[in-house]
This record gives structure tokens, C-alpha cells and sequence, in this order.
């Protein structure tokens, strides 16, 4: 990029300043590639999608075992290579679905960036900023490339997402402004010196955004699965190969009379029947599935386990204004105390400074006709001091000017009417804001000029000998979803703390006018106690906090989760980015500012609280379903396991070919696995996923297992005296073949009730299936299977039973101890 700089035409920094760049530069720096755009996509790239499903540990394993069996073995025992190969196929395929519609509506609702070109205001994309653009920065906004301050008033931005450092930075000129940083006050215009890849935070706000992962419970437990299962592969491997080879005479023998092959042959179906190649499939596409069904919900994912996140969570904080609110501010009555001249004046010129926030825009419909003229100095409005103020020279509107919250701008025992007035106001669900004054004299020329360039801030501004001028009382629309979606919640035993920096009793107003429960007139966050102890004491006493700093909410949210609460946060504004950032699940509103939308796991894209709880719903079905595909993959895993280790032991033949366990997999969990993670299910979401399922699923397999081994046996011990040879061991694989497949169809019975007439429809059809391989000869030759018969039948059909009760039994037990459940 060094070399594209140098190579372009000087630009005038004068002009630049006052009128931007021009469309022939911009063309010039597009065409040098000093663009703003970078390769960081919404979600995972199809490369990473491709490499997700085809190349991990499992499908190495599976695709060496089929290069083997097509090697050395009959082709028809390479079906579970087509298994392998759908699996990945679909998960391609759904992934690649999700990430076409959560692109899609990520390019829609992407942040603006405003820029100065041929010398007007334009808002343009991120990614269409180039190297030289004057940005035009303004509250709210998230610097979108790496920019020189050119000119700032009162100018503070949020690097706390890059540094870690929470106390906003004060910018003048000359100063830089990282990428991915956050103005919280005042505005400045900056030129671009750092784009796309080359900017100091284009990997790192990446990284941020995209990849810093929501703490998964399900994708935690798998990972653990696979990990246990991926180191005892090895020995089991070993130990069934050598009791395969010995089971056909020895190494020796078995090398030499070609005995091998059908040793390696049994020893792959033991290898395919141990992995649970579907389980990680079935996860990704509930996740992907889910973003989808929100998407067309306008509610954006930006990362897919959030939704399973929501579902665990147990703590919401709500923001009031645009969440409870519909954050649209009207002025409802105006109380003048002094009449002191020019005062509408100056409320008209609050109105349409560049810089204005909800609440002085709201009086641009009252107050018109502002002053013309620069005032000497200004201290911008931010949440945490909760005023602004303004300083004019002689002439109308002469003095200093503080607009802002009643209790920090007065003192209390000196305006008891403004405060009082203030107080009933907000007791109403009314936000109250006074506009108060002091005389000062015009400073000399010199000492006007110092003070522009260095406005004043609040550290060094008084609020000493102010007179209440005029008390100001707007309302905000209380959304008609709020209160439904408030309600929600408590029926789903969600607690809720609502927390606004607006004065106490106006939240509480807003809460109970949205059916919320609670006792007093709000918490005064200024009250608060820093300590994290005694903060979440008082947290657990209350529940509706007014005044409270962006600090404060973040301090909120770690104090919750120190108690051991998964706390979801909601906001829309740049002071709620610290609250969201560290929240488990943050969840913006679309109008929100772009800052609080990038740090955020779910955006609300039409602003409609009311998207929450069919989230929540998302989210339980996720975990839900997940559970029982889960207890089904690693039923299977358990089973194959403890036969592999004891005909590894017993150096018996393997039970089964690998085109029969073909039909047991698919069968009896690949295709109902797939159904039932897509069926809904509202269960409530219980913490212990791995726990409960190994709990099921290691007992069951266990029982699956030792009917298996007691078929098996019994058509060892007791052969069928009118067979000799294969048929004896064909015979002999398909009672273990029968059996396993009625006893695992039990166990998916189990496992998929409450029966629905989907669910009921489901297991019918496989039952049907079964019968029709069992019953049409093309299918039992492919399959290598001889119906048993005599002896070996009785007992495939006692056994069989037995194993039925038995996973029966075991389920009613983990019933009633919780460890699964109906309930839905």
C-alpha cells in the first residue's frame, strides 16, 4: 500500500478540510486498491465451511478405513463411504444456506460511514471509504478506518474494544482515531491514513466480532466427546486389528491363505461403528437452521451457538429507552421559572447542533430560529456526566448554559421548586431536563479564541450559582410488545433488572406501565457501591436502577455473572457497548448505534422487542433436540466400543459386516437424528448436557451391547447343525444385526416421545423400512443377511426382548431423576 500512496497526485489539505476528496481521487485510490474493504465476512467463509465438514479427525479416519475396503475387500461393504460423504455434503449445503442469508442481511443493515466529498455530506459503506476521505464522526458512531483528527469539539471516543481501557479518550486535532473504536461525545472531522487491511484494527475488530466465541455448553460437551473418543480410537484400533488377525489363524496364517482381508474388513466395521460421524453435522446445521429461521424474524446472528446462549440465559437487563421504549422523545410540556432572555434561542440552537442526541432533537418541533453565531466554548453531553453546557459572548443569549439532568445541575437545597416539579415528572414516567443559567463576562478576543480551540470539559466546568431557567418534560411511547415479552420471561422464571441512566422514578414510572413488579421508586445508581460483593447485594434486593453510568451497567453485568447468573443485556446506544461486550448474550436493537451493534451476538434488525422470546424458543429447541441426537450417536458409540474391546479380548470374529452396521447407522440414528434436530421443542433448558447425556447413553449402549454379545455367543455355542461354514457366520451376523437394530429403534422410541403424530409418522416409517429389508430377497442378498432360524431365533427374539425392557426400565429411572425429560 506504501507504493499506491506515493504514487498519487498531492492533495491540497486545505481543500481537502473544507470540500473532501473529489469523484476523480476517489476513482484514483479505488483503482490503487486504498479502499476500505477487507475480506471479513458476516460469517465463516466457504473455504471454512468446505474444510469444517470434509476435513476433520473423524472423516480422515472413515475415509482411510473406505480407501481399505475398497483395497481389499467387496465394494458393497463401502456404504458407509456414501454415509460419510452425504453427511458432508448436507452440512456444505445448510452452512452454506445460512451464511447466503446471514450475509445478505448483514450487507442490508450494515453500519454508514458519513464522508466529506466535493464538499457535501455523504453517507456511503464502510468498505467504500478510501485513503484521504474526511470522515465526519459524530456520537454514535464507530470510526470505520485509522484517521487523523483535522478539527474536534469536545471530541471523546471509547477504545476500549481495541485497549481494554474504559475511560473514554479526549481527541484534538493532530490526534489519531483507531478503527473500531466508538465516539461517546462531541464530533470531529478526521482524514483517513489507514485502510482495509493495513488499519491498526481490521484483524483485530474482526476477530472481535466474528470469532470471539459465546461460551457453548453443546459445542463444550462435544468437544469433549470427541476428544475422549479420538484418543481411545488408537488402542481399541490396535486391539481389534490384532484379535481380527487372530481370529483367522494369526498374523501368519491369516497373511498367507488371504484370511487378512477379511480380518481388516471386520476390523473397518468396528472402526465406522465407534465414530459418531453425524453428531458434529447435526450440531452445525440445528445452529445454521435456527440463524435462518430468525433471519426471516429480522433478528440477525452474528454468532450461531448465541442462540443456544439465550436459551441458558437466566438474567435479562433491560435498557429502558429503545427497549422498553420506543426511544422516539416528543416534548410534552415546558415550566419556565426565569425568563432569562434568549433562552428559547438557545434551546433552538440545541436542537439542530450536529451533535444532538434523542432528547434535544425533540425540540426542534417547539424551538426554531436558533442563534447564528460560535459560541465560545461547549461541553458536550455524555451518559456519564449527564449534562452539556455552552458558553455565548455579549449579546443575545449572552452567559453559560447547562442543559441536563435536574439533580446533578441543581443543588438540592437551592431550587426545591425546579427539583420538586423535576420529581413529580418523573414519578409520571416523564424524563425531566432542566435548562439553567449563569451571567459571565465576555472574555478579551485572545482569551475567546483559546477557548474555542480548547473547549471547556466537564472536569473543569462548574456547576456552581446556576439559575432553573426552564423545566422540560418529554415522553417516550412505551412499546405495546414490552409488556407480553416482560411476561414471557417471568413465566420462563427469567429474572429481569431494568437499568436506564434516566432519573430513578421515571424507570420505575416505565416498568410498572409495563406490568413489572416491584417495590419502591427505583435504585439511584449514584448509590451504588463499587465493591462487587456488595454490589450484587443490592442487586439481588432490586430491580429497577435509575442514573446508572456506562460503567455501571458494565459493572452490573460482571457482578450478575459473578453470582453465577448467564445474563443476557439489551441496548441500543454507544453507552450500553461495554454492558453488551461483556454480557453473555448481547442483544441490540437495529436503530441501535453502529458500536453497540458490532459488539453485539444478536441484533434486533426491525427493533421489535417482542423477537425475544421466539429467540429463546430457538434456542431450546437447539439444545433440545441437540440432546436427544447427541444420546443417540454416543448410545451407538458405546455399544461398538465395549464389543470391539471384547471380541478384541475374546479374539472372536466381528459381529457384523460393515454394510450391515450401514443399515443399523442409518437406520436407527442418521436419518431419525436428522429429523428430530429440526423437530420443534420448547423443553426448558436444564444445565448438565454432558452429564445427563452420558447418563443415558453409557447404560444404554451397555445393554445394547450385551445383547448383542449374548446373540452372538449363543449362535457360537449352539450352531445350527444344517449350516456349515459362511452360513453359519452369516446367520450368526444377522440375529446380532436384528437384534440391534430392534433394541436401538426402542431406544430412539424412548428418546422421541412425547409421541406427536411427526414423531409417531417417523418411527412407523423406519419400522416399515426394516421390515422391507428384512423381507425383500434383493435387500437381505446386499446386505448379506440369512433370517435365523430354530434355536438362534428364539433366543434373537428373547434376548431382543429383554434388552427392550431393559432400555425401558433405565429410561423410566432417568426419568424420574431428571436426567431426561418429557416435558416440552
Amino acid at each position: 500500500m506504501a507504493a499506491a500512496r506515493a504514487a498519487l497526485a498531492p492533495v491540497d489539505p486545505a481543500r481537502l478540510a473544507t470540500n473532501g476528496l473529489d469523484a476523480a481521487q476517489v476513482r484514483e485510490r479505488r483503482l490503487a486498491e486504498l479502499s476500505n474493504a477487507v475480506a471479513h465476512e458476516s460469517s465463516r467463509s466457504i473455504w471454512a465451511i468446505v474444510r469444517a465438514n470434509v476435513f476433520t479427525l473423524f472423516n480422515t479416519v472413515l475415509g482411510s478405513a473406505l480407501f481399505l475396503v475398497l483395497l481389499v475387500g467387496d465394494p458393497r461393504d463401502a456404504l458407509f463411504g456414501f454415509i460419510v460423504v452425504a453427511n458432508a455434503a448436507i452440512g456444505v449445503v445448510q452452512e452454506y444456506r445460512a451464511k447466503r442469508t446471514l450475509d445478505r442481511l448483514a450487507v442490508l443493515h450494515a453500519p454508514r460511514a458519513r464522508v466529506l466529498r466535493d464538499g457535501a455530506e455523504v453517507a456511503i459503506a464502510v468498505a467504500d471509504v478510501v485513503h484521504d476521505d474526511v470522515l465526519l464522526l459524530r456520537t454514535g458512531d464507530q470510526v470505520p478506518a485509522d484517521a487523523t483528527i483535522l478539527a474536534a469539539d469536545a471530541l471523546e471516543i471509547d477504545e476500549s474494544l481495541l485497549t481494554g481501557e474504559a475511560d473514554p479518550v479526549i481527541k484534538i486535532s493532530g490526534d489519531t482515531a483507531l478503527s473500531g473504536s466508538a465516539v461517546v461525545a462531541g464530533y470531529a472531522s478526521a482524514r483517513v491514513h489507514g485502510v482495509g487491511a493495513e488499519s491498526y484494527a481490521s484483524v483485530l475488530t474482526a476477530e472481535a466480532r466474528r470469532f470471539s466465541l459465546v461460551n457453548s455448553e453443546i459445542r463444550n460437551s462435544i468437544n469433549r466427546i470427541i476428544l475422549y473418543i479420538a484418543w481411545a480410537l488408537i488402542p481399541i484400533i490396535l486391539l481389534v486389528i490384532n484379535g481380527q488377525m487372530s481370529a483367522h489363524g494369526g498374523w501368519t496364517q491369516a497373511i498367507a491363505s488371504g484370511q487378512w482381508r477379511i480380518a481388516v474388513v471386520s476390523a473397518v466395521a468396528s472402526i465406522v461403528a465407534m465414530i459418531p460421524e453425524g453428531l458434529v453435522l447435526l450440531t452445525s446445521i440445528s445452529f445454521g437452521m435456527a440463524a435462518v429461521s430468525l433471519a426471516r424474524r429480522q433478528v440477525l446472528v452474528q454468532e450461531l451457538p448465541a442462540v443456544e446462549g439465550l436459551a441458558r440465559v437466566d438474567m435479562v437487563c433491560l435498557d429502558k429507552t429503545g427497549t422498553l421504549t420506543e426511544g422516539h422523545m416528543e416534548l410534552a410540556s415546558t415550566t419556565v421559572f426565569s425568563a432569562v432572555p434568549g433562552w428559547e434561542k438557545v434551546l433552538a440552537w440545541q436542537s439542530v447542533h450536529p451533535n444532538a442526541n434523542a432528547t434535544a432533537l425533540a425540540l426542534a418541533g417547539s424551538y426554531r430560529d436558533g442563534l447564528a453565531r460560535l459560541p465560545l466554548s461547549e461541553v458536550h453531553f455524555s451518559s456519564a456526566r449527564k449534562f452539556s453546557a455552552v458558553t455565548f459572548g455579549a449579546g443575545p443569549a449572552a452567559g453559560e448554559w447547562v442543559l441536563g439532568a435536574p439533580e446533578v445541575v441543581l443543588a438540592a437545597g437551592l431550587h426545591r421548586e425546579a427539583l420538586a416539579a423535576s420529581d413529580e415528572a418523573s414519578g409520571s414516567g416523564l424524563r425531566a431536563v432542566i435548562l439553567a443559567h449563569r451571567e459571565v463576562k465576555e472574555p478579551a478576543h485572545r482569551e475567546v479564541q483559546e477557548q474555542a480551540a480548547h473547549p471547556a470539559s466537564d472536569a473543569s466546568f462548574s456547576l456552581a450559582d446556576l439559575t432553573p431557567v426552564a423545566l422540560l418534560v418529554f415522553r417516550e411511547r412505551v412499546r405495546p410488545d414490552a409488556g407480553a415479552t416482560l411476561e414471557y420471561f417471568r413465566e420462563q422464571g427469567v429474572e429481569l433488572k431494568i437499568i436506564s441512566g434516566d432519573n430513578p422514578r421515571t424507570v420505575a414510572a416505565v416498568a410498572r406501565d409495563v406490568g413489572f413488579s416491584f417495590e419502591g421508586d427505583g435504585y439511584d445508581a449514584r448509590e451504588l457501591p463499587d465493591d462487587v460483593d456488595a454490589m450484587s447485594l443490592v442487586l439481588e434486593r432490586e430491580s429497577v436502577f435509575g442514573r446508572v453510568t456506562p460503567e455501571q451497567k458494565k459493572a452490573i453485568v460482571l457482578a450478575l455473572q459473578s453470582r453465577g447468573h448467564v445474563v443476557a443485556m439489551t441496548g441500543d446506544g454507544v453507552n450500553d457497548a461495554l454492558a453488551l461486550k461483556h454480557a453473555d448474550i448481547g442483544i441490540a436493537m437495529g436503530s441501535g448505534a453502529a458500536a453497540t451493534k458490532a459488539v453485539s451476538r444478536l441484533v434486533l434488525l426491525d427493533g421489535q422487542f417482542s423477537h425475544l422470546p421466539s429467540v429463546v424458543a430457538e434456542g431450546r429447541r437447539v439444545i433440545a433436540n441437540v440432546e436427544r441426537v447427541a444420546n443417540l450417536f454416543l448410545t451407538k458409540t458405546t455399544y461398538a466400543i465395549i464389543i470391539s474391546i471384547t471380541i478384541g479380548i475374546l479374539m472372536w470374529r466381528y459381529p457384523f459386516l460393515p454394510r450391515q452396521l450401514s443399515i443399523v447407522s442409518s437406520m436407527t440414528i442418521g436419518i431419525p437424528a436428522f429429523f428430530l434436530a429440526l423437530l420443534p421443542n420448547a423443553r426448558r433448558y436444564q444445565p448438565g448436557f454432558l452429564r445427563r447425556t452420558l447418563m443415558f447413553a453409557i447404560p444404554s449402549g451397555t445393554i445394547v451391547a450385551a445383547c448383542i454379545m449374548a446373540v452372538y455367543w449363543y449362535a457360537s455355542a449352539f450352531p445350527n447343525s444344517a449350516l456349515s461354514g459362511e452360513h453359519l457366520i452369516r446367520e450368526a451376523q444377522t440375529a446380532a444385526t436384528m437384534t440391534v437394530l430392534v433394541v436401538a429403534l426402542w431406544v430412539l422410541g424412548a428418546l422421541a416421545r412425547p409421541f406427536d403424530k411427526w414423531r409417531a409418522l417417523l418411527v412407523a416409517a423406519l419400522v416399515v423400512g426394516l421390515v422391507l429389508i428384512m423381507a425383500v430377497p434383493f435387500a437381505r442378498n446386499f446386505f448379506a443377511l440369512d433370517i435365523p432360524s430354530g434355536g438362534l431365533l428364539a433366543a434373537t427374539i428373547a434376548v431382543t426382548a429383554a434388552g427392550c425392557v431393559a432400555v425401558e426400565l433405565l429410561y423410566r429411572f432417568l426419568k424420574k431423576r431428571g436426567a431426561v425429560s418429557e416435558r416440552e
